[in-house]
């Protein structure tokens, strides 16, 4: 029996201390893919273009990174010279600050009640005040170099409490690949663990 009692034991730590090592962040997905586009996509050579608004900011290379990393893993080629593809890296990122007062700006209440028992009173609430909440949005946007038209468009977006976006943003990029080059037709969810 002790030993039935220590081998449960040590099986809740190893589980417990195996959620408390990972995250898992949830991203929803939507992938437009032009007709037929994804057959010719596979192994694609690419190189990315940048909007005039891009050009001189310092985040524009770290969201290339994180992309490029994204599409190396599902096959893809970054090669200026040969590029068949350009692709467009869009990233954005809101943080809802939450108030600790609420939407009535106080945190004390006056109550006055009917019935059997009247009753007059006054009384102090205390609300504990919830993280900030962070919502971040990832796109690619992938044109033929030839005919100028978009072939392959996907975005992913995560609502959640994690502050450091560096890691988050990169498992976004990694969700917008999930399923390339012929990914599901409909919007979904693609979960994805990465390391606290």
């Amino acid at each position: 029996m002790k030993r039935l009692t220590l081998l449960l034991a040590l099986l809740m730590v190893f589980v417990l201390g195996g959620c408390a090592s990972v995250r898992r962040i949830d991203s929803d997905v939507t992938t437009v893919v032009a007709t037929a586009a994804g057959q010719n996509l596979q192994g694609a050579h690419y190189r990315f273009e940048r909007l005039p608004s891009q050009v001189n900011n310092p985040e524009a290379g770290l969201a290339e990174q994180q992309a490029e990393y994204a599409m190396t893993a599902v096959g893809m080629v970054r090669d200026e010279a040969n590029a068949s593809l350009s692709v467009l890296v869009g990233w954005s990122s809101v943080t809802y600050v939450n108030d600790p007062f609420g939407p009535w700006g106080t945190m004390g209440h006056i109550s006055v009640g009917r019935g059997v028992y009247p009753q007059v009173g006054m009384g102090m609430s205390m609300r504990f005040p919830q993280p900030n909440q962070y919502r971040r949005e990832v796109s690619l946007v992938m044109r033929d170099l030839r005919s100028g038209q978009v072939v392959y468009e996907t975005r992913a977006r995560h609502d959640g409490p994690w502050a450091d976006s560096t890691p988050v943003f990169a498992t976004l990029f990694q969700a917008a690949m999930a399923g390339f080059p012929n990914p599901p037709a409909s919007p979904r969810k693609v979960f994805i663990d990465i390391p606290r």
